[in-house]
């Protein structure tokens, strides 16, 4: 069993609509329309400060028309509705690909360009419901499984052949359009899946400057928090993922794909209540992703419940013959991995908890994590307590291979964008310092001041320590 196996059999057992998993998620009301309450905890102060009112409890559904003429109607919500859920209504005849594809649109438009303002889609595949109607068309052939006619969201680093740039929140790509799908974007193409738009993101997915609220982009803005707009600070959406952590969040899609370098999946699911999956290195194809470094970055699902970040998660991975990272996944990655997830996955499974971190949170989140804890005790878990082995060691391995990583990237973009390298990107921004660089950009310029040679020693003294420490951790009893 692999460690992405392992970790769907621990949470598997947790399949609800606000399903949680350690520090992964938590469970809060959001600030817009919200009807399946399913009995959701209440929190009260600081991060998991609860809206005390909703917008409005009006349902937002499709009508449908069931018969030429009777006009009899029937409703299917979108709120917090899953991907089984969905499929079965496609199979009923209760739903098409097209009406669920104009829900998320008309949801979108009021919530979060409109109304509360959650400013977290970036832009919208105009050819979106065109799409939607083609897979109407062929619904019922043979092949097609579970995100076949599902609309998904994918976080603005992502390449796609859409007509929407790529962007990774910077105003210097805003023209800058794909010329092939992203690895991650084909595969959800081949299942079926409806690229509905892309998401706003922490720019340059964190990796710009210093002192910037998550969720922030000089092209996009902020990001909100659902659960706390117009009370949480700036930020408290979590990043970089933060647009796909927010969407999918407030029910603009069924799923979302985020990327993670150092838990930029995991904390926008944690601040957004979703559960995200950080999946190994190599599980995902990087190719056609804006990177950070290769030896860290992934892309991952970011889903309401635990069988939507499953199915997901089968539909991503793949041997990509341009990321050789991926070359294990012909032996070691699976293409299903609901059957990972078990209601008794957690019998039997020893997790250690290294109580040290739970001193850097607030009380009620402490409170939380030892509910937790009793929680997983209690369905068949062994918690251990660890000392997770700490190192003053200081890596440059990222601001190495960002520099590399870019510069790759850049070389291969079309004469529309006006940036070809990391330098041209700092000179750019340095043109309009108010629009284009509003916090700075200290990141960019210490990578640019590096080296971008594999073989620089520096670098690989820092990389060598870097796996001799995660060499370490990894051998912990």
């Amino acid at each position: 069993m692999n460690c992405d196996e392992f970790f769907l059999n621990c949470v598997g057992f947790y399949m609800s609509y606000s399903g949680f998993f350690l520090n992964c998620v938590s469970s809060r009301q959001r600030l817009i329309p919200f009807t399946k309450t399913k009995n959701l905890p209440i929190h009260s102060n600081n991060w998991f400060n609860p809206m005390r009112y909703l917008y409005n409890r009006r349902r937002l559904t499709i009508l449908l028309a069931k018969g030429d003429s009777s006009m009899e109607k029937t409703a299917f919500e979108i709120e917090e509705t899953t991907i089984y859920e969905i499929q079965q209504a496609f199979e009923n005849g209760q739903l098409t690909s097209v009406e669920l594809v104009q829900a998320y649109l008309d949801r979108i438009d009021q919530f979060d360009k409109n109304g509360p303002m959650i400013n977290s889609v970036l832009a919208l595949n105009p050819d979106a419901l065109k799409i939607a109607a083609e897979l109407d068309e062929m619904r019922g052939q043979d092949g097609q499984g579970p995100l076949y006619g599902i609309p998904v969201l994918l976080k603005d680093n992502i390449d796609t052949v859409d007509a929407m740039p790529t962007t990774a929140g910077t105003v210097a790509l805003k023209d800058n359009f794909a010329r092939k799908d992203a690895f991650v974007a084909a595969q959800l193409r081949n299942a079926g899946a409806i690229i509905l738009g892309k998401v706003n993101m922490s720019e340059w997915a964190y990796f710009m400057t210093n002192d910037v609220p998550s969720g922030f982009s000089n092209l996009g803005g902020q990001v909100l928090n659902p659960y706390g707009v117009g009370e949480f600070e700036a930020g408290s959406v979590g990043g970089s993922s933060s647009g796909t952590g927010a969407s999918i969040a407030s029910n603009f899609a069924v799923v979302g794909i985020g990327t993670e370098t150092s838990g930029s999946i995991l904390s926008p699911s944690s601040a957004n209540s979703l559960v995200g999956i950080k999946p190994t290195v190599g599980l995902i194809s990087r190719t056609g992703i804006i990177p950070i470094a290769e030896s860290q970055d992934t892309a991952g699902p970011m889903a309401r419940t635990v069988a939507d970040a499953a199915i997901t998660l089968g539909v991503l991975t793949g041997v990509d013959e341009e990321d050789p990272a991926t070359a294990q996944n012909e032996t070691h990655a699976l293409s299903d991995y609901t059957p990972h997830l078990k209601v008794d996955g957690l019998n039997g499974a020893r997790i250690g908890v290294d109580r040290a971190f739970l001193s850097e949170i607030g009380k009620e989140e402490r409170d939380l994590m030892e509910r937790v804890i009793i929680e997983v005790v209690e369905l068949g878990a062994t918690v251990v307590d660890v000392e997770i082995p700490q190192s003053d060691a200081r890596s440059e391995v990222l601001w190495y291979e960002f520099k590399r990583g870019v510069n790759d990237y850049l070389s291969k973009v079309s004469s529309d964008v006006p940036v070809k390298s990391l330098e041209d990107v700092i000179a750019f921004n340095k043109e309009n310092p108010e629009e284009r660089m509003k916090f700075g950009q200290v990141e960019l310029e210490k990578a640019q001041a590096l080296s971008d040679d594999p073989k620089d020693p520096t670098y690989v003294f820092h990389r060598e320590t870097d796996i001799r420490i995660s060499a370490a951790k990894a051998s912990m009893p």
